[in-house]
């Protein structure tokens, strides 16, 4: 579940105060105490090693309950994306167009995380123009804060 909270600002825009944010449960609280401190990690299994996201309290393959946090490189490609037309939730319709991305990680392919691409780390959902975005684009993960919370956006990775 996540909140939202004011709606504008005086002049009218609205800022990340706006946006849905995470609501980190048990298993997923170590992934964000992990991206506040600027790691993309996830979850892997301590007996067998298979890497899962999101996190969970018992292995798919193994059926363990044991756990470790893999350090991944940060590194990935486009998936897939999306940019709503007209955004759904009021909140985000001073953003537009902004994009959703789906990264396929390149240490596990297997798991895909949705996020924002953005131009850099500190750059504004909607930073990067749509018609940039492309399936199979590399990209590397950066963190913004976001309503007290870390979350990871992506950028494209410099070639």
């Amino acid at each position: 579940m996540a909140e939202m909270t004011k709606t504008a600002d005086a002049s009218g825009k609205r800022g990340d105060e706006d946006l849905l944010s995470p609501v980190p449960d048990d298993d997923g609280a170590p992934f964000w105490r992990y991206a506040a401190r600027g790691e993309l990690r996830v979850q892997a299994c301590a007996d067998c090693g298979e890497l899962r996201f999101p996190p969970r309290p018992c292995c798919p393959h193994c059926h363990s309950f044991a756990d470790t946090w893999h350090l991944t490189n940060g590194r990935g490609r486009i998936w897939s994306y999306v940019v709503p037309h007209p955004p759904l939730l009021p909140a985000y319709a001073a953003l537009a167009p902004y994009d959703v991305i789906l990264v396929e990680l390149d240490e596990a392919p297997r798991i895909r995380l949705a996020g924002n691409l953005v131009s850099g780390p500190d750059a504004p959902l909607g930073s990067v123009p749509p018609g940039r975005i492309r399936i199979g684009a590399r990209v590397q993960a950066v963190f913004a804060e976001v309503n007290g919370v870390t979350v990871p956006r992506w950028v494209l990775e410099r070639t």
